[in-house]
C-alpha cells in the first residue's frame, strides 16, 4: 500500500530507501521477524527530504513517522519489499538499503494456528537477495548497510563488494554498541567506499549518521 504520494519531479534527484524490518508469517497469527525500528530509515529520509531530494520509502511494519513529503510504500515480507524494490528502481538515482530483512522464512506456512506442543519443527528456506535484481543497473548508486555481530569490517567489506554497492555502513551488536531502536544513544559506524576508502566515526546519533549518508549521496550523485 503506498501512501503520503506526492506529484512525482522531473528534475530532482531520486532517492529510494528501504527501511525497518520485513515479516515472515509462521500461520495466521505468528510470524518471524527482527528488532529493526526503522528510525534510520526514517532519519535518512528526512535528511533527504530537507536537502531536497525526491524521496520514497519502501518500509516493513514500523512505529515511526516518516516526513512529510516522502512517499510511502508500505510492506510486510522480503519478497514484497523485493517486488517493489524491483518495479521502481530504474526510476531512481539512488537506492539506500536500511532495511533488515529476513534472510529467511518458513518453507510452509500453516493454514491454522500452530497448536502448542512439546517440539516443533521449522524449515527455513533463503529469501531471494534483493539487490540482486538491480545489481546490473549501473545507472544506480547503492548503499547499504551491514549489523554485523563479529568480524564486521571485513564481513563488511566483503558484502560491498559482492552486492556492486558504491558504500557501505557497518555497524556492530556488541554490549555496549546496540544498533536497533531510536533515541539519542550515539552508536559507533563504519563507512566504507568501493574503492576501499573508510572511515570510521564514534559514539555519534542516528540523526547525525544519516546527515553523513545524505552528504555521501549528495558526492555520489
Amino acid at each position: 500500500m503506498t501512501q503520503g504520494k506526492k506529484e512525482r519531479g522531473t528534475l530532482l534527484k531520486k532517492i529510494l530507501i528501504t527501511s525497518g524490518p520485513t515479516i515472515e508469517p509462521l500461520d495466521p497469527v505468528r510470524y518471524i521477524t527482527n528488532h529493526s525500528s526503522g528510525n534510520m530509515g526514517r532519519e535518512i529520509a528526512e535528511q533527504a527530504v530537507n536537502a531536497g531530494y525526491d524521496v520514497s520509502v519502501i518500509t516493513g511494519p514500523v512505529n515511526v513517522s516518516y516526513p512529510e513529503g516522502a512517499e510511502i510504500i508500505n510492506v510486510l515480507t522480503a519478497r514484497e519489499m523485493k517486488e517493489e524494490v524491483d518495479k521502481r528502481a530504474e526510476e531512481y538515482d539512488c537506492i539506500v538499503m536500511t532495511a533488515a530483512v529476513c534472510d529467511f522464512r518458513p518453507e510452509e506456512v500453516a493454514l491454522q494456528k500452530i497448536k502448542k506442543e512439546e517440539k516443533h519443527s521449522l524449515e527455513l528456506i533463503k529469501n531471494p537477495d534483493i539487490l540482486s535484481g538491480i545489481k546490473g543497473n549501473k545507472d544506480i548508486k547503492k548503499i547499504g548497510f551491514a549489523l554485523e555481530t563479529h568480524n564486521a569490517f571485513e564481513n563488511g567489506k566483503k558484502k560491498l563488494e559482492e552486492k556492486g554497492l558504491d558504500i557501505i555502513v557497518i555497524n556492530e551488536k556488541t554490549e555496549k554498541n546496540d544498533p536497533f531502536g531510536g533515541g539519542p544513544a550515539p552508536r559507533d559506524y563504519t563507512v566504507i567506499g568501493k574503492k576501499g576508502e573508510n572511515e570510521h566515526f564514534e559514539k555519534i546519533e542516528k540523526n547525525k549518521m544519516a546527515q553523513i549518508v545524505v552528504e555521501r549521496i549528495g558526492q555520489l550523485l
